[in-house]
């Protein structure tokens, strides 16, 4: 566990052995005072920090629409928030560049994780690793989707690997698990085995105690916040 805003988030042990400060939120947790945030629009579009419009104020929205947000600048914290997507926290191995993604079906089928970490390299010095980590998001336990949904994400990915990542519940409709896609989007872009992870026992609409959840609390579902801090 690490503390941010003064109340407990969720580390992961992969980013704590490169030093990276990182939090993935909880119900009740926060982040730093400084910690900046794009305005989420279920898309595949990446701000980079050092060219966006930055208000001096807890957690702003940095005015731009997007759905990753990645920065270079040193101790610097970039997050984005969810209520059952994925939030990926990544950075390179020196910690010297970070990227939040934000990742609901949408952004998957558009390539956001990708894109993150695309620009994740662009601002990393040549040649280090790059290290990444699924938070906490709605589980395949809870995540029911129809035709439409698995048809973009087949799309995306090929229907033998949808099969794979996905349970048939009934006709037109399965159990679908974001992070199995997930990691082969981290994968595809070049992240290597080994180098991403996703926290265990983590699915929002599951666990009401720790998290908020859109599928179970409908638009009165709180946001929770995920942050990373380059060095």
């Amino acid at each position: 566990m690490t503390v941010a805003g003064g109340e407990a988030c969720i580390s992961h042990p992969l980013l704590d052995r490169l030093g990276v400060s990182h939090g993935f939120g909880t119900r009740d947790s926060g982040a730093p005072a400084d910690t900046l945030l794009p305005i989420q629009v279920h898309g595949a579009d990446v701000i980079h920090l050092d060219r966006a419009l930055l208000a001096a104020q807890n957690q702003v929205l940095v005015e731009s629409e997007a759905d990753a947000i990645a920065t270079n600048r040193p101790a610097t914290s970039v997050a984005i928030v969810t209520a059952d997507c994925l939030p990926i926290l990544a950075c390179c191995e020196s910690g010297r560049a970070v990227v939040a993604i934000h990742a609901g079906w949408r952004g998957l089928a558009k390539g956001v994780v990708e894109a993150g970490i695309e620009a994740l390299r662009k601002l990393a010095p040549a040649g280090e690793s790059l290290y990444a980590v699924i938070g906490p998001h709605i589980g395949s336990c809870c995540y029911e989707v129809d035709e439409p949904v698995l048809a973009a994400m087949s799309a995306r990915f090929g229907a033998e690997h949808v099969s794979r990542a996905s349970s048939i519940t009934r006709p037109g409709h399965a159990q679908l698990s974001l992070a199995d896609l997930a990691e082969a989007s981290l994968h595809r872009s070049g992240v290597g085995a080994g180098f991403y992870g996703r926290l265990a026992q983590s699915c929002t609409a599951c666990e009401g105690d720790r998290f908020h959840s859109f599928r179970r609390s409908g638009r009165s579902a709180g946001r929770m916040t995920h942050f990373i801090v380059t060095i």
